[in-house]
C-alpha cells in the first residue's frame, strides 16, 4: 500500500477548493475564518499538553472536535449552482450552554475577581490565556464573514463562549497549580 501524497499544487497560484466546489482566492474571508478556527484548534492543542487539570483537559479535547466540524461549516459555502451541498458534521449547539455550566461549575471555587488580571500564571494558564487571545481572533474573522456571507448564528455563540470558558480554565488551572493571579495596576 503506497501512502497518498499530501501536496496537490493546486493552491500554488493562491486558489483553494471549498467543500461543496468551487474554488477561491487563499485571501477570502472564508478562508481566513476557516483558518483562524483551524489555527485556535491548534493551539488547543498545545493547551491540551501543558495543562494539568483533567477537569480543562476532558473539556478541551471536546472543544477540538467541536472546532473541527465548525471548520467544515465555515469551509462549506451556501449551494448554489457550481456548487453542491456536502454532507456536514452536526454543530454542536448544546455546546454553548454546557460551556456556561463548566463556567459557573469552575467559577464558584475560585475567588472573586475584584479586577483585572493579566495572562500568565502556570504554564497551563498561560497556554489557556493565549488560546483565549487567538480564540477572540477566530471570532473576529467569523464575525467579518458574517457581514458578507451565510454563517450558522451557534458558531458565533460558541466562540464568544468558549473564550469566556478559556478564561475562567486558565483561573482554574492557575489556582489548582498555586500560581497567583497578577492583578493589573495602571
Amino acid at each position: 500500500m503506497s501512502a497518498s501524497r499530501i501536496y496537490t499544487r493546486t493552491g500554488d497560484a493562491g486558489e483553494t477548493a471549498l467543500f461543496g466546489g468551487g474554488r477561491t482566492r487563499k485571501s477570502d474571508g472564508r478562508v481566513i475564518a476557516y483558518g483562524e478556527v483551524d489555527e485556535l484548534n491548534a493551539v488547543l492543542g498545545m493547551a491540551v499538553l501543558r495543562v494539568t487539570d483533567g477537569w480543562v483537559k476532558w473539556r478541551l479535547q471536546i472543544v477540538q472536535a467541536d472546532l473541527f466540524a465548525m471548520g467544515a461549516h465555515l469551509a462549506t459555502p451556501p449551494a448554489r449552482e457550481g456548487r453542491r451541498s456536502p454532507r456536514l458534521p452536526p454543530l454542536p449547539e448544546e455546546r454553548v450552554e454546557e460551556m456556561e455550566r463548566w463556567m459557573d461549575e469552575a467559577s464558584a471555587a475560585l475567588p472573586e475577581l475584584r479586577s483585572f488580571i493579566l495572562p500568565g500564571g502556570s504554564e497551563g494558564g498561560a497556554a489557556l490565556h493565549l488560546a483565549r487571545t487567538v480564540c477572540r481572533r477566530a471570532e473576529r474573522a467569523v464575525v467579518a464573514l458574517a457581514v458578507d456571507d451565510v454563517v450558522h448564528p451557534v458558531i458565533l455563540a460558541f466562540l464568544n463562549r468558549l473564550s469566556d470558558f478559556l478564561f475562567v480554565a486558565a483561573r482554574r488551572e492557575n489556582a489548582l497549580a498555586g500560581a497567583a493571579e497578577r492583578p493589573w495596576t495602571p
